[in-house]
């Protein structure tokens, strides 16, 4: 199963966020990463914008939506990408 829709649910609950993108870059990395050829769920990039994240710095921000998907990591998630979104 794709950790995908699992990302998607932790974020939307977390942030309630206005925007929300969820790319799966595995395929980028299958030839130097053999667990990203073989499970296809291991490298993400995300942008995201949420009100929550207003005047924070983008440490925090980073910190924060990490924490959020550690259940991620702790599934096989290897790299994660952020790109967060000024405005609602």
């Amino acid at each position: 199963m794709s950790l995908e829709p699992q990302i998607r649910a932790a974020l939307e609950a977390a942030f309630q966020p206005s925007l929300l993108e969820i790319v799966n870059e595995s395929n980028l990395h299958a030839g130097h990463n053999p667990e990203a050829a073989a499970t296809h769920d291991t490298h993400y990039r995300i942008r995201i914008s949420a009100s929550s994240f207003a005047g924070k710095s983008r440490v925090s921000q980073h910190r924060e939506i990490n924490a959020a998907l550690k259940f991620a990591f702790d599934a096989g998630l290897h790299a994660l990408a952020i790109e967060v979104k000024s405005g609602n």
